[in-house]
């Protein structure tokens, strides 16, 4: 499986997935301000649970600076509801259950787990501009910390 990465510079690509709800939302949509998009393994994992409180508890931060948040995994409507609900999460989560967006975005394919090679989701977090292009692309971003660091680079 070729793997792609995206850049800083590059269209992000678009899409349009359904959320908790099963309404559909596009990046499209968010032309015009900058979007935080960050792909996770599983809802209600440990480390996806850690990330996702951690966006939580930053998101009034974010959102004053102008970002807003989207999380996406395979996971179905049904089951992201449930972690919404669970982890009083206040940001779209989207399910992508045939992966095409993470593969848009070059967060699906070979990773290391436990020392082995494995296929799957590569939890990523990439930094949307007002024009669409990335600002920013990380792969293989650890789920602990994840939040503070990008806030400390984004500056907020």
């Amino acid at each position: 499986m070729a793997e792609h990465r995206l850049a800083p510079g590059d269209e992000a690509p678009d899409f349009t997935l359904p959320d908790a709800d099963g309404n559909k939302v596009s990046l499209s949509s968010f032309r015009g301000q900058r979007v935080i998009i960050y792909f996770y393994p599983a809802a209600m994992t440990p480390g996806c649970t850690k990330q996702a409180c951690d966006f939580r508890d930053s998101l009034a931060s974010l959102a004053a600076a102008g970002l807003a948040v989207i999380g996406i995994s395979p996971d179905s409507p049904a089951k992201l509801a449930k972690f919404r609900e669970k982890e009083a999460l206040n940001f779209p989560l989207l399910s992508d259950a045939d992966r095409s967006v993470l593969q848009a975005y070059g967060a699906y394919g070979e990773k290391m787990m436990y020392g082995k090679t494995t296929v799957g989701v590569i939890r990523s977090t990439f930094v949307v501009g007002p024009d669409g292009r990335l600002e920013q692309a990380q792969y293989g971003v650890k789920a602990t910390g994840h939040v503070a660091r990008l806030r400390k680079e984004l500056g907020v």
